[in-house]
């Protein structure tokens, strides 16, 4: 399912229209890429960094059982609809809180939260509709604690109200658009515009922050000239001009970090890979292509909010692998790049409460000292 694509893209607006329709939202921002590669027996891994430059997130691997019950948020606090887990779930949370970035659900299916400041247009808080709402950091949880299927997620999406609620922790309201990605492969992104929920098939499996999906899949018209074949060599006036070195197909591929540009380096990257036999070998692939993201501090959409990202090594904080084939989550963080697992299929979702797992023991690299001797 993934060739060598001639593929990605020049932009129908110019970059610095693009700078000022998304610099002009937020002065905090998740600037992340998500990715999704199939190998060749079928099996599907999904994976994204997370860039949030301004503060620590503090995130950790929570496990959510069968039965948790949640409360979505409102403008009025936790008065929003409330549900019981179906399926357990272990995710990625935020600032501490049941908010989750990305994960997955015992069934496979895996789902992530990114920032889509000035383009998320969500229907208006009702008082008369709390019983019926919940806002967009609860998405995720919502998604993955109910729902096994891509179908299932549409039809239950479309029966939910999303409103933006305002988050302290940065004076903004939360604007979020989301990738969702069964274990077949199938994906979709799903967005709000003028109050209404919009679902897009994700056939390219990726996803990065502003403008709207649509937009971005028209940019990429602006980049099909690109390919991952050499150029030939040129002769003018009996003088032959060859290319420098490898990678000459790719010239032209936009090198900076803005949303437009990460998602056509995202689409050539991952139409680009090596073929790769199981989902195994794909986790090796999609990490290789998700280090292209990393971004260091100060280099994200966002800059540090009183001092608070002291301690910080990067804007990339981490970055996940989901293999759905197998039900394991791969990570590395911004404090060691040692490749660290949890299995679901190792999990006890029949208990009681919410259970964290560290990201990070000692935020320190981990260090394999090779020198003789020693």
């Amino acid at each position: 399912m993934r060739r060598c694509a001639n593929a990605a893209m020049k932009a129908l607006l110019s970059a610095s229209l693009v700078s000022a329709l998304v610099a002009g939202h937020a002065g905090s921002a998740l600037g992340c890429t998500g990715i999704r590669l199939i190998a060749e027996d079928g099996s599907t891994v999904y994976g994204r960094t997370m860039e949030w430059g301004a503060f620590d997130l503090n995130s950790r691997v929570a496990i959510i059982p069968r039965g948790h019950v949640f409360t979505g948020l409102t403008p009025e606090g936790a008065k929003g609809r409330t549900w019981t887990a179906k399926y357990g779930m272990a995710g990625l949370d935020i600032l501490e809180n049941d908010w989750f970035a990305d994960g997955m659900n015992e069934a496979g299916l895996a789902a992530g939260l990114f920032y889509h400041p000035g383009f998320a247009e969500y229907p208006d808080y009702d008082p008369a509709e709390a019983g019926n709402t919940i806002s967009p950091v609860d998405v995720v949880a919502y998604i993955l604690t109910q729902f096994a299927t891509i179908d299932e997620v549409k039809a239950g999406m479309s029966e939910l109200r999303v409103v933006g609620v305002l988050e302290k922790m940065v004076g903004l309201p939360d604007p979020g658009h989301w990738m969702v990605t069964a274990p077949s492969g199938r994906s979709i992104v799903i967005e709000y515009a003028e109050g209404e929920v919009r679902f897009f098939e994700n056939r390219l499996g990726v996803i990065t922050n502003s403008p709207t999906y649509d937009w971005h899949m028209t940019n990429l018209r602006n980049y099909i000239n690109l390919s991952a074949v050499s150029l030939p060599t040129l002769t003018l006036e009996e003088m032959d001009f060859g290319p420098l070195g490898a990678g000459s197909g790719m010239i032209g591929l936009p090198g900076d970090n803005t949303p437009p540009s990460r998602l056509v380096r995202a689409v050539a990257w991952t139409q680009t890979a090596r073929p790769t036999p199981d989902s195994s070998e794909t986790v090796y692939e999609i990490l290789r292509i998700l280090d292209n993201f990393n971004l260091p501090l100060g280099g994200a959409e966002g800059a540090d909010i009183e001092g608070r990202n002291e301690g910080m090594r990067s804007s990339t904080i981490w970055t996940t692998a989901w293999d759905l084939e197998n039900r394991v989550l791969y990570f590395h963080t911004q404090h060691n790049r040692r490749l660290r697992k949890v299995g679901l299929e190792g999990l006890d979702f029949s208990g009681e409460g919410t259970r964290h797992i560290a990201l990070d023991r000692q935020k320190a690299q981990d260090i394999l000292d090779l020198t003789p001797g020693r």
